[in-house]
């Protein structure tokens, strides 16, 4: 029969005699402790190691997820971006629209057309921040961006049936739409 692995080490000069003996000692001292009915620690590298295994493939399972949802966002608003881009509508003119951001409590104008106006005042049309400014963009468009990256829209106006409520006390005055203050 071939040697034992400790004589294996030993003659591989992997380990010393003195390595060796208290090895064997430390063996023959737990066997006799176990015979004894002593409980004895065992060794339990192998359930730890396991376990900081388990741990880390956790938190790597986590960091990854982030990560992923980190990049969707990305690409939503990369779309949403792209998609005002696409769909912008020109507004130049001579009347003042004034909006404020939800975000704060900014108000913004912006300089548009009458026919513009109307649309925006009728919700038709959207105001939505883009990389250089603000954008107008169609209601529908709007629509999509917000489901994607809701901070990029900043002004759409409610398309409600305009009747004032029966228990109004000023319902009998109704605003001109061409009130400009």
């Amino acid at each position: 029969m071939g040697k034992s692995l400790a004589d294996q080490l030993l003659g591989a000069g992997l380990v010393d005699d003195k390595k060796l003996k208290k090895v064997k000692q430390e063996k023959r001292k737990t066997k006799k402790l176990e015979r004894s009915g002593i409980a004895v620690e065992k060794d339990n590298t192998a359930e730890r190691v396991a376990a900081e295994r388990a741990a880390k493939a956790e938190r790597d399972r986590e960091l990854n997820q982030q990560r992923k949802k980190a990049e969707h966002a990305k690409e939503l608003r990369a779309q949403a971006m792209q998609m005002l881009q696409q769909h912008q509508q020109p507004y130049a003119g001579d009347i003042r629209f004034n909006f404020a951001d939800p975000r704060s409590t900014k108000v913004y104008n912006l300089m548009v057309s009458s026919s513009v106006q109307n649309h925006l005042a009728k919700g038709n049309l959207a105001i939505c921040e883009g990389t250089q400014g603000f954008v107008v963009v169609p209601r529908t468009i709007a629509d999509k961006i917000a489901e994607r990256f809701a901070e990029a829209v900043i002004f759409i106006a409610s398309q409600d049936s305009e009747q004032p409520a029966e228990d109004d006390p000023y319902k009998d005055y109704q605003v001109p739409d061409d009130l400009m203050w």
